[in-house]
């Protein structure tokens, strides 16, 4: 078998979404849901099975335990045909979990497990060398890919191929060692919150510079609304969202890198890019979950061509 183009570095979970009357009351006060979907989760984890959608040979390199929820990530990934040969069992830790409680917004409840015992060290350097994309995400959930992660990009860049970063929310609210490892990121892919967060700027504009001074592309999620790219070079590009009959946003902004990163590897512009990355965005909110209506690649062309 090949190698494949790209990589995603990250996180592998199980998420229980959950939606309707889902604000907990304690006191053993028993609600009814409108809705519960247990669904293959994690950001890289969706990236990947985005990537693959779209045609993308693409490997997904992480950690999961030696148990059901585990058995459960690879039997998802392998039917969404991304490349798990790198995937690594952890002996002691368990699968990691989220619960999302899903209605307007959502609130995320995650358990880490084997995820937090994910490290570069387990990453395979021909894996790496061959590859023309490699994608890091969940940066704060993973100390051992944060520790490692700007070596492993120094090294892909040196290569020739390109590289993204999806930090993620940070948990510790800290949003340390990211500087380190941006003069080694192609493109950055926050939200607002998360670029504001990372850069502590009042503005997105403002913000984004920040980040472009590093030589660092920044393509910004903005949900319905659409995106925002903006390039070391000065350029600055807005693409809106389409209008979907939404389902769920869970993993929304995974499927939005997805998009991103196949155009890229073709070597679109980058407003080709955030076009087609926003369409992968709104696209995965038709149905629960982060994958279960992520987009083709016929879905997307069909859809950019309906915006010319």
């Amino acid at each position: 078998m090949s190698l494949p183009d790209v990589v995603v570095l990250g996180d592998a979970n199980p998420d229980l979404v959950l939606r309707g009357d889902v604000v907990p009351r304690f006191g053993q006060a028993e609600q009814l849901l409108d809705g519960a979907d247990l669904v293959l989760g994690g950001s890289a984890a969706i990236v990947a099975c985005g990537l693959a959608r779209l045609g993308v040979n693409t490997a997904l390199v992480g950690t999961v335990g030696a148990d059901l929820f585990g058995d459960f990530i690879r039997e998802q990934l392998d039917a969404a045909a991304v490349d798990t040969r790198w995937l690594s069992t952890h002996p002691h830790e368990p699968t990691g979990l989220t619960v999302v409680l899903s209605r307007d917004d959502r609130a995320i409840l995650t358990h880490l497990g084997a995820m937090a015992a994910f490290d570069v060290t387990l990453v395979d350097q021909d894996l790496l060398a061959g590859a023309r994309h490699v994608h890091a995400a969940s940066f704060f959930l993973q100390p051992g890919l944060a520790a490692g992660l700007p070596a492993v990009f120094e090294t892909v860049q040196r290569s020739g191929a390109t590289t993204s970063l999806d930090t993620n929310w940070d948990p510790s609210e800290k949003w340390s060692g990211v500087q380190e490892v941006l003069p080694f990121v192609d493109v950055l892919l926050p939200n607002a919150a998360e670029l504001f967060a990372i850069t502590g700027s009042a503005t997105e504009n403002e913000a984004a510079r920040r980040i472009t001074a590093f030589g660092t592309s920044v393509a910004l999620k903005a949900g319905a609304a659409g995106g925002t790219v903006w390039t070391p070079d000065g350029g600055h590009w807005t693409s809106p969202g389409p209008a979907v009959d939404v389902v769920d946003t869970t993993g929304a902004g995974d499927s939005f890198d997805a998009g991103y990163i196949a155009a890229l590897i073709e070597g679109r512009s980058p407003w080709e890019c955030l076009d087609r990355a926003v369409v992968c965005g709104s696209m995965s909110t038709r149905a629960a979950g982060g994958t279960a209506a992520q987009a083709t690649r016929d879905e997307v062309d069909a859809a950019i061509g309906s915006r010319l």
